[in-house]
């Protein structure tokens, strides 16, 4: 008899947990939903404000791939930033949408795959611990109050599946072949704080296909500590997206600084090309 209550009990918690990110996921739309106005209107006045410049003052890319030193990397391949079921998804989802960045991920993950070369995860997980912390800035007081990439703890996977902390599941096949690098996680932006540089160097990785979540903030930040570390980093810029806020277009604000410090910025067809031939 006890068993049918144990089970009832389960089903009981799903629901309350299904609800509560439901909850979290409509109060943050509420947030945004003036921002998320406001920038549609400056994209009316501008036909393409993502557009690359028509007269460049900085000197072209001449990086090439050489793949036997070549690794796509991808930061927060997760639903809590890629999935309509995200917390995050009434601020990045327009710029999902508009990139194809779920599609686009994939394609660079299938690539990546059929060319052989090191693939490495970078993702985002909080423990309880980390809701502790004494000072934040203002995206992590934002990530912490909505729950996002919440998981019950270092050494278990309880109600992991299916939670905004787990990988898309379009994502799984690659990430979950047992080749691909999974790191620990990051826990503010960049992998300063994760073991991401030391699995590279011990694979002989000089070079770096970077992509996923979110432009400004992880990417950026992997980005920067990667050329800082001496690697030659290329960004592709449609594999990833940003927030809209009224303090900003995340995405706008990444590709400045992406075009300044990159060694190259490609778009997904470009990346796959370099992988494929």
């Amino acid at each position: 008899m006890s068993e049918p209550r144990d089970d009832q009990a389960n089903v009981a918690e799903d629901d309350v947990d299904r609800s509560r990110r439901s909850v979290l996921a409509a109060a943050a739309a509420t947030t945004v939903a003036a921002a998320i106005g406001g920038v549609r209107t400056v994209h009316a006045a501008t036909p393409d404000p993502y557009a690359e410049p028509d007269n460049p003052a900085l000197p072209p890319s001449d990086m090439v791939l050489q793949l036997d030193k070549t690794a796509l990397v991808v930061i927060d391949p997760q639903i809590d930033f890629l999935s309509p079921n995200g917390v995050t998804w009434p601020v990045v989802g327009e710029s999902v949408t508009q990139n194809n960045t779920v599609e686009n991920l994939e394609r660079l993950f299938r690539a990546a795959k059929q060319s052989g070369i090191v693939t490495a995860v970078s993702p985002h997980y909080y423990y309880p611990t980390d809701k502790g912390w004494r000072f934040e800035g203002g995206i992590e007081k934002l990530m912490h109050k909505i729950g996002m990439f919440n998981r019950e703890g270092p050494y278990t996977l309880d109600g992991f599946e299916g939670s905004g902390a787990d990988f898309m599941e379009q994502f799984k096949s690659y990430i979950l072949d047992g080749k691909t690098i999974v790191v620990s996680p990051h826990k503010v932006y960049g992998p300063e704080s994760n073991d991401l540089v030391l699995q590279l160097r011990k694979n002989n990785v000089s070079q770096v296909l970077l992509a996923g979540m979110s432009a400004n903030l992880c990417v950026e930040s992997h980005l920067r500590e990667l050329l800082e570390q001496g690697f030659e980093v290329a960004v592709v810029k449609d594999a990833t997206a940003a927030a809209r806020l009224p303090e900003g277009d995340g995405y706008a604000a990444a590709l400045t600084n992406f075009r300044y410090v990159a060694n190259a910025l490609w778009t997904t067809d470009e990346a796959v090309r370099n992988l494929l031939g």
